[in-house]
């Protein structure tokens, strides 16, 4: 009988939760969902020095957003709990306590000074790479190098010490990551990580490792940075009896900046003006804003599907998946091996795409906050019918605002260029006739369809073309010289709302005045 599969999410919160982090969650999810598994969110707050507060608020509220819903976690709590490292210090004292009994790690004492000794003897002796490892380790204060009776009383002392791995000197580490295929690495590269700290607190190492047993995760699926410490972890398997239950590795490729030349960064992100995390970030010691793409416009179906693209494809050519398509499309063997490109353009065209897709109804309720931000009274019909004209005009729900406001607002300027090109005699005379012919359209026949036909007739009467006067009609009652269907923008408007703004453009543009 197979084992449930069971994958972990463990964040530290240490700030807001990067873009990188969350593919990472969205991937243990997806994969989780497809096999019928379990996914696990740990919170991994042992380095009390680079706690920030909120910041576990900020991955829950996030994690939320996108609609990655977790089995076990901080909240939900579950049959391993506790769910946060900090609560758990005793569990991982008990397993340093014993590898050290069994000769897998050691105690040691050397000061922060000794070990920059340490570290500057070997550079002098051109060693590229200064370690704590087989070979240092006889030289420096430990209890390998210390009688058992002074190991005592540096202790009983209360001597500040932390617990390392005594790594073996000569030995291959091997396992087979399910993205990179087997990756075996020499002993000696490896050096003696501490496992507890002074402060009896674990490192990631150890705490990782035992609560990933403990927890009876099956996969481990996280970021490629993490690649170079998967030896040791799996040393730690091994040196805790537990090699024949270690969870299988899956390494994610970074996410790279848009030119691809680096890891992907907050300040790449600023620079060129996108947002790098999943909602609006406020840094508690600055106060300084980092946008988020909730805030930003961006839709959390729309957003899911980019960043599942960050690295995974499914080898065809579609692009636009349901969370449904995604959790049975979706495999680890697909995922790419080199960096993926972070493209704030594709993130766009998903997002409206799947404003296309939404109703007429969803879209006024994601436009009714936006004008109710500022101050814009209008009817859930008319809201409904500029959603209908503008829905595959824009890229996000406040576009709407921005690109139509003229159907909110009287122009206040007027496109130049238009008007040098397009304001002339002809053209303003055919208005003052269409406008007498407006009139006599009842209020309530005031429909695309009549509007059309009154602008023919008048058009045909006088002997116009379409693009000699038509620039001149939108330039009057938009102040624009382009965008959606004019004879919908009109119907929207209102007969005398047209009207008014016809002779606004008689006074104001009468003379090519320029305001």
């Amino acid at each position: 009988m197979e084992k449930e599969v069971r994958v972990r999410f463990a964040p530290s919160p240490t700030g807001p939760l990067h873009i990188g982090g969350l593919r990472t969650a969205y991937y243990n999810y997806l994969f989780a969902k497809k096999l019928g598994g379990q996914m696990i969110l740990r919170i991994e707050d042992t380095d009390k020095n680079r706690y920030v507060a909120g910041a576990e608020d900020y991955i829950l509220n996030a994690l939320a957003w996108c609609g990655i819903n977790t089995d076990e976690d901080p909240v939900k709590q579950g049959p391993f709990a506790p769910y946060r490292q900090s609560e758990r210090q005793v569990i991982y004292q008990r397993y340093a306590d014993e590898l050290i009994a069994n000769g897998f790690a050691y105690f040691a004492f050397d000061t922060p000074a000794e070990l920059d000794e340490m570290r500057d003897r070997l550079k002098e002796g051109r060693v590229a790479n200064p370690q704590y490892n087989s070979i240092t380790r006889s030289s420096m204060k430990n209890s390998l190098t210390l009688s058992r009776e002074e190991v005592d009383q540096r202790m009983k002392s209360g001597e500040p010490y932390v617990v390392r791995l005594k790594v073996p000197g000569k030995e291959e580490v091997r396992f087979n990551d399910l993205i990179r295929g087997w990756v075996k690495v020499h002993s000696s590269t490896i050096d003696d990580k501490v496992l507890l700290k002074s402060d009896g607190m674990p490192t990631y190492h150890l705490a990782n490792v035992v609560d990933d047993h403990l927890m009876k995760i099956t996969h481990v699926i996280r970021g490629e940075e993490w690649l170079p410490s998967a030896p040791l972890h799996c040393l730690l398997y091994k040196f805790l009896g537990w090699e024949d239950q270690m969870p299988q590795f899956a390494h994610l490729p970074l996410l790279l900046k848009p030119d691809g030349n680096g890891k992907l960064s907050k300040r790449d992100a600023e620079k060129h003006g996108f947002p790098i995390f999943p909602l609006d970030y406020k840094d508690p010691e600055t106060g300084e804003t980092a946008a988020g793409f909730r805030e930003s416009g961006y839709l959390p179906e729309a957003f899911l599907n980019f960043i599942a693209f960050l690295g995974w494809n499914p080898g065809t050519e579609k692009e636009m998946f349901t969370e449904a398509e995604l959790i049975q499309e979706f495999s680890l063997e697909r995922i790419n091996k080199a960096g993926a490109k972070f493209d704030i353009n594709k993130a766009k065209w998903f997002n409206q795409e799947y404003l296309k897709l939404k109703s007429l109804q969803e879209l006024v309720q994601l436009m009714k906050p936006i004008m109710q931000q500022d101050n814009v009274d209008v009817s859930d019909e008319k809201l409904s019918r500029i959603a209908e004209l503008m829905r595959g005009r824009i890229t996000f729900p406040k576009d709407i605002f921005s690109e139509a406001g003229f159907l909110f607002a009287k122009p206040e300027t007027y496109d130049q260029k238009t008007v040098a090109k397009k304001w002339t005699e002809e053209a303003e005379e055919f208005l003052r006739h269409l406008k007498d012919d407006f009139a006599r359209i009842d209020q309530f026949t005031f429909t695309r369809d009549e509007i059309h036909a009154v602008v023919e007739k008048r058009i045909s009467a006088m002997d116009q073309k379409f693009g000699k006067v038509m620039p001149a009609l939108r330039l009057a009652t938009t102040g624009s010289g382009s965008g959606a269907d004019l004879m919908t923008i009109l119907e929207i408007l209102g007969k005398n709302e047209v009207i008014e703004r016809l002779n606004t453009a008689f006074t104001q543009l009468g003379n090519k005045i320029k305001i």
